[in-house]
């Protein structure tokens, strides 16, 4: 389930996985697969950080609300509108709680999530940048703060909420761990994912 995170510019915006069954996380408005948001940030991590970090990340961008949809109402099965709605008419929220674990094989229903997200989104570029003698971290239209990205980071970590199902995550996230714990670059120094 997305949380709210706190950025320097926008107040609060929901990140996070909105569906069990898949590997698509929605920051704001804009949709991006968890394995490429962590190849970014993996990317940053092997950046010395001698100097400003750039990028750009590839997203999905629906920019009317109504076309997002309403998680709540379809989490409670009683308004299935938009893209998040249609999500979850093939895969509903679970009737039994201690089965609201986020699925690490996610990237089994890729294929079907493209399909229904193609419907309601176009492609967006979103500029990435980091400044090591800063802290700030630049994701399109929002500024975060180091902490308060590390916070999206040890949210795809942990699974969001409600955790990967018996904490197995998936290689990709596995394999950013790894490029954290060797990274050289300030904005992951002391960063530890337990």
């Amino acid at each position: 389930m997305p949380l709210s995170f706190q950025t320097l510019n926008r107040g609060t915006i929901a990140f996070g996985f909105f569906n069990i069954d898949s590997d698509l996380l929605l920051m704001d408005r804009f949709f991006l697969f968890a394995p490429e948001f962590c190849d970014h940030v993996g990317d940053l991590a092997e950046d010395p950080g001698l100097g400003v970090f750039e990028a750009e990340w590839e997203v999905d961008v629906i920019e009317d609300q109504e076309a997002v949809g309403d998680l709540m109402g379809a989490i409670h099965n009683i308004r299935h509108v938009g893209f998040i709605g249609e999500v979850y008419r093939r895969y509903p929220f679970p009737s039994r709680p201690e089965a609201f674990r986020q699925k690490p094989e996610g990237y089994r229903t890729r294929e079907e999530i493209r399909e229904i997200l193609d419907r309601y989104a176009v492609p967006a570029v979103l500029p990435f940048a980091a400044d090591p003698e800063s802290g700030e971290i630049v994701i399109g239209p929002f500024r975060f703060s180091r902490q308060d990205f590390l916070e999206l980071v040890q949210y795809v970590w942990m699974g969001g909420y409600p955790r990967w199902r018996g904490m197995e995550r998936p290689d990709y996230v596995s394999a950013l761990k790894g490029r954290i714990e060797r990274s050289r670059n300030p904005v992951f120094e002391g960063v530890t994912l337990a």
